[in-house]
């Protein structure tokens, strides 16, 4: 088994547009870059590579992911094996060691802290595309950031129903006590489970890797009785001191 600091330490080491360049030829276009796809036959270029977001995707063919798994896709390998590929490619040494039962089910946890994490972002993304997110996209736009910078940092809104992502999530299959672990919702004194964030501008806030940990809502409102600003609190894969929005 590969340790989990230096399964983290690989991520945040690989550069997308380092891994790719040495199967493909890349060309610079804007901050990204173009190629054409390398997983299907094509003369126009489709492939896009963005160094920021550290994703490729292909319009054409539609595969997309990290540069791990641009690897796995390219060469055919296992996760475990990209990662060996990428730890030599950027010269970190592995040193395997048996998991306990106790790693593995840390592991697991905090896998599954990390999907609902990021199952919110997509939620508060798409949200703000709706009728009642409009105002979001508004107050964005009225701060000056362009289309492609709220899709960069990956800028949102929750909606003003209480569970509006306690449901969601519920119906794409997370379980409850993940959404109340990564902060997402929280159990009120009456024993109802209830989101967080509602009727609010949602920033993420994400790890070196590019994972969402956390989230900072920020109202619209003028009543001051209302908190301006309502932040995740910290769980197990969020530390306030070890994290720096927009690194």
């Amino acid at each position: 088994m590969i340790p989990r600091e230096t399964v983290d330490k690989i991520l945040d080491s690989a550069q997308i547009e380092d891994v790719v360049g040495d199967f493909v030829s890349l060309k610079r276009r804007g901050a990204n870059f173009i190629a054409c796809c390398p997983f299907h036959n094509e003369k126009t270029p489709s492939f896009y590579v963005s160094p920021a977001k550290g994703i490729f995707k292909c319009f054409g063919c539609g595969k997309s992911g990290t540069a791990v798994g641009f690897v796995m896709e390219h060469e055919g390998y296992t996760y475990v094996e990209a990662l060996r590929y990428l730890a030599k490619k950027y010269h970190i040494e592995i040193v395997e060691k048996e998991e306990t039962a106790e790693e593995i089910a840390s592991r697991q946890r905090s896998e599954s802290l990390y999907l609902v994490s990021e199952f919110a972002g997509k939620f508060f993304q798409d949200s703000l595309r709706t009728e009642e997110g409009r105002i979001g996209y508004a107050y964005f736009k009225s701060r000056g950031l362009e289309d492609a910078t709220i899709e960069k940092f990956g800028l949102g809104w929750s909606l003003s129903s209480r569970t509006s992502l306690l449901d969601a999530a519920r119906k794409a299959g997370y379980k409850e006590e993940f959404l109340i672990d990564t902060g997402l919702c929280y159990r009120r004194d009456d024993g109802k489970v209830t989101d967080r964030f509602y009727e609010r501008a949602m920033f993420p806030i994400h790890s070196p890797s590019g994972r969402v940990i956390a989230f900072g809502g920020r109202t619209l409102r003028s009543d001051k009785a209302v908190a301006k600003y309502v932040n995740s609190p910290e769980t197990e894969i969020f530390v306030k001191s070890r994290s720096l929005y927009g690194i």
